[in-house]
């Protein structure tokens, strides 16, 4: 059975499956059908690479690409075969069956799995008031609809707060259970990312997946994500590894590039090993935001800085069979 065979057996089962316009919490994932492994299975590598669309997101606010397209893009110019979405490049879209049909369908065609989700702008899980707080966890309910009708695994919310330590702790675990309750019952994570504040602490923030305390409450760490305030980060390589106990994903932040081609802020050969240390052997999303290169360059070079650290920790990982 060929790839393209079935490629296109996946998006007439994903078309006859939406066609119906089903409600989203009862519509099919199309993606394990892909995953599916065809004939001889080939040794896996120690981690695959994926792209998440910020690094892109010049590009897409100049209006130079289409967010339809970016499953394509992450395939054909980049050659990966994974995508995390980010919200705020189809705002608008998230209750528009067609237009995510048309997405899904899409990736599907270029053999692109759709992984997760990245949600902003959608309220504070952790706000003050219940009633805010309440409306903060309903506004995400459509990202993991989406998220569904793509095939995702995962959305990714922020855990914003106010407050001491203490209350901003009880505040987003309330917030994050509830949402986490109402994505369980679609199969779909709730995922954390250190993304400022108190969430950049790492200690911190595991302490609220551990209070959440339900398999479908996760993290994704990201690997420059920890700055607590203004001029206070957090120890990256402690912060990952507190949070690789709970990782659903992992954001490979970067930024620019010495002239060997290492990312200047962070040791990619250290920080891999913690992220395997703990067990973690799935997607390695690319997020470049940096100035110096332009995006497809940086994409190019963090993919490149990616392939050189696995090749070298494959021996030490894997045993040949």
């Amino acid at each position: 059975m060929s790839g393209l065979w079935l490629n296109s057996f996946s998006r007439r089962r994903f078309l006859a499956s939406t066609a119906a316009a089903l409600p989203a919490a009862l519509l099919p994932n199309p993606i394990p059908l892909l995953a599916r492994c065809v004939g001889p299975c080939p040794l896996r590598p120690l981690f695959k690479i994926s792209l998440a669309q910020w690094s892109l997101h010049r590009t897409l606010y100049a209006g130079e690409l289409d967010p339809l397209d970016f499953p394509k893009t992450a395939r054909v110019d980049y050659g990966l075969d994974a995508v995390e979405y980010v919200n705020s490049f189809f705002k608008d879209k998230a209750e528009d069956g067609r237009y995510l049909r048309e997405l899904g369908m899409r990736a599907i065609d270029h053999g692109v799995q759709s992984l997760l989700i990245m949600v902003d702008g959608e309220g504070a899980l952790g706000a003050r008031e219940e009633r805010d707080r309440a409306r903060a966890v309903e506004n995400h309910y459509k990202w993991v609809e989406a998220a569904y009708v793509l095939g995702c695994h995962s959305i990714r919310c922020n855990a914003r707060s106010e407050g001491t330590r203490g209350e901003q702790q009880r505040l987003v675990v309330d917030g994050l259970r509830q949402l986490t309750e109402f994505a369980a019952d679609r199969q779909i994570n709730v995922l954390v990312e250190n993304h400022g504040g108190l969430s950049s602490n790492g200690a911190w923030l595991a302490s609220v997946i551990q209070a959440v305390d339900h398999p479908r409450c996760g993290t994704l760490p990201d690997f420059g994500g920890f700055r607590v305030e203004e001029d206070v980060w957090y120890d990256r390589y402690r912060g990952v590894a507190e949070l690789m106990p709970f990782a659903k994903a992992v954001s490979a932040k970067s930024h620019d590039f010495d002239a060997q081609g290492n990312e200047r802020d962070t040791d990619y050969l250290r920080m891999m090993r913690i992220v395997l240390d703990a067990g973690y052997r799935g997607y390695v999303g690319i997020e470049y935001e940096g100035a110096e290169l332009g995006e497809p360059e940086g994409i190019r070079a963090t993919k490149a800085l990616l392939e050189r650290v696995r090749d070298e920790l494959t021996p030490e990982y894997i045993t040949p069979p």
